[in-house]
């Protein structure tokens, strides 16, 4: 269809909620999105330019627009996530739909027995879950067992063929892990008070079942049952113990959802915590895959009903870090300060961890993905208008202004690249002119790049402050080189970072990657510099006092280094190994020198 054809459909759009499809000339789907204001929303991505590259190219990939209207906000967001999940579109955000977590099953039988699957059945049985880790439903399950006596064996426990006598206890009855329901030692009222109060665990709430053992335990101590009445207190102290070490916020703080969001450039982490009295019951961290230029609060959105489906979670109410829009069912609320802020604050520090996480194993298993990340987040840090692949750093070194010299160090991808450094002595400059030996080294590195049609790199960055960059930029200017390469200045106490013509320096975030690759760089910059100016110092040092030796002049020097290669080797040398090179009668005078030194 023409772009005529599109327009009338969009024109035609109703201004109510829904969801909108976006078809190719194959007729194949695209891109989904849900909107409160169909037309509005769908007329947004035809009427603006689009900084985005492969928003760009959705857009003039479009040829059908196809549309569900519904009856509100809550029903868009459900309709969105169920028609991603099942048609995967080339343009949405990765949204996996996992069914192997494990479960926590009640049997829908008489004598419900308690186990762990990964299979749901609509047999009428009760699922709770999924759990993001199998400890976490063993801990639960062994904390169940040592409370609660329960079956294990899958027999029919009909009434009929327990009257009938057709089973007999076995040895986990014994050992005290079943009371025998099979041989009418149980009621099915007793049991079923069991599996209410295990319900009321797995939910988070352990103050029934802690009352409950309270009571039984005074009751066993006021009638001399003292065996019975200390069996009950360390179950007590069992689930004393278990709440302790999962009760993080005040324990009034229940059934409620948190909900935090941490993104790069290209992937965002979304945090899930389920509480319940107080207590953590469920963590789990969704990682999205960006396709378009999606915010933080698209993604958070679109995250939190897809993580409440998966969990089966009916909170109303959920705890953010900024305002969504979800919906007239579920109340959001954005905590401030006390135990609701400082929960949210945990849940940022897990997405945070899992981010952190994700970053080292993937720069173990796919370092492309992480070199491209960084090179993204970096071009986002310091505004530049094309990735960093190729950065030089530049640092002059020299001590009361003797032997002045300058190191460049390059790095690539974000990893140096030794055999691109370059060392220079500062030909032109007299004294400790930093500015000056600047701008002299900088027009030397790219005079002879151009010269040598060598490719030049994306950033430069200098080591000082204002008047260094200014130095850089007149050998820039002058090779006419301006504006064809990014440059900055790293000014050391702050970490300052200075742009041409911006008075107002760039601090970026401590822990910022970004800043991490830029002291590498300065801190490699300035090792390189130094090593090489003390080489230079030491060199020049033991050349003048070779010469200081009577008989012993400039070409013998040379000699000596030319074939010893080092400093240290001539020092070291014997002197059978210094005759063949200058002869007897000098030799003897440089090894005499060395020994009335030591």
């Amino acid at each position: 269809m023409d772009k005529t054809a599109l327009e009338i459909q969009i024109t035609t759009l109703p201004d109510s909620p829904g969801v909108y499809q976006y078809y190719d000339k194959d007729n194949k789907l695209l891109y989904v999105g849900k909107a409160k204001n169909l037309k509005k929303r769908v007329a947004s991505y035809f009427n603006k330019t689009h900084d985005n590259g492969r928003t760009r190219l959705l857009v003039k990939k479009i040829k059908t627009i196809q549309h569900i209207v519904v009856f509100s906000e809550t029903d868009a967001l459900l309709l969105e996530n169920n028609l991603i999940k099942k048609y995967q579109p080339r343009y949405n955000v990765m949204l996996k739909d996992d069914k192997s977590y494990p479960w926590i099953c009640i049997k829908n039988e008489r004598f419900p027995r308690i186990f762990t699957t990964r299979r749901m059945i609509k047999d009428g049985s009760e699922y709770f879950g999924p759990y993001t880790s199998m400890k976490t439903v063993h801990t639960l399950l062994d904390l169940i067992k040592g409370l609660y006596p329960l079956r294990t064996c899958t027999y029919d426990l009909s009434k009929e063929k327990i009257d009938g006598g057709k089973f007999k206890s076995c040895l986990e009855f014994h050992l005290g892990n079943c009371l025998a329901p099979c041989e009418n030692k149980q009621t099915v009222t007793e049991y079923n008070e069991n599996i209410d109060a295990i319900r009321q665990l797995i939910k988070g709430n352990f103050k029934d079942s802690l009352q409950r053992f309270r009571n039984q335990m005074k009751a066993y101590a006021a009638n001399l049952k003292f065996e019975d009445a200390q069996r009950l207190k360390e179950k007590i102290e069992i689930l004393e113990n278990y709440q302790v070490k999962s009760t993080v916020v005040n324990p009034k703080i229940n059934d409620v959802d948190v909900f935090s969001i941490v993104s790069d450039e290209s992937y965002a982490y979304v945090n899930f915590l389920q509480l319940s009295y107080g207590s953590i019951i469920r963590s789990h961290t969704l990682e999205i895959k960006k396709k378009l230029d999606e915010s933080d609060k698209e993604l958070l959105e679109l995250a939190i009903i897809e993580i409440r489906q998966r969990f089966q979670s009916h909170c109303k109410e959920v705890y953010v870090p900024f305002a969504l829009d979800l919906g007239e069912e579920i109340k959001t609320h954005i905590p401030q300060l006390g135990d609701k802020k400082h929960i949210l604050e945990l849940s940022t520090r897990n997405a945070k961890y899992h981010r952190m996480e994700r970053f080292k194993q993937i720069k173990i298993t796919d370092p492309n993905r992480h070199e491209n990340r960084i090179m993204a987040q970096m071009q986002k840090d310091l505004r530049l208008s094309e990735e960093p692949r190729h950065i030089e750093c530049f640092d002059n070194s020299n001590i009361q202004g003797s032997n002045p010299v300058a190191a460049c160090v390059v790095f690539k991808n974000g990893k140096p690249s030794k055999k691109d450094y370059r060392k220079y002595t500062i030909k032109t400059v007299i004294g400790p002119d930093d500015f000056a030996s600047m701008e002299e080294v900088v027009y030397r590195r790219y005079k002879r790049l151009v010269e040598e049609k060598q490719p030049l790199p994306q950033l430069i960055i200098v080591d000082g402050g204002k008047g260094q960059l200014s130095s850089a930029l007149k050998s820039l200017d002058a090779l006419e080189l301006r504006g064809k390469i990014a440059i900055v200045g790293v000014a050391k106490r702050l970490e300052e970072l200075f742009f041409p013509n911006d008075s107002i320096p760039l601090y970026l975030d401590k822990k910022s990657e970004s800043l991490k690759i830029i002291q590498q760089l300065r801190n490699e910059a300035h090792r390189f510099g130094i090593t090489f100016h003390r080489d230079k110092r030491s060199k020049q040092a033991l050349n003048t006092e070779l010469e200081t030796i009577p008989g012993i002049g400039e070409n013998t020097v040379i000699a000596l280094l030319k074939h010893f290669k080092s400093n240290a080797r001539i020092k070291e040398a014997t002197l059978e190994e210094i005759k063949i090179v200058i002869g007897t009668y000098r030799a003897n005078k440089i090894i005499t020198h060395f020994q009335n030194l030591k």
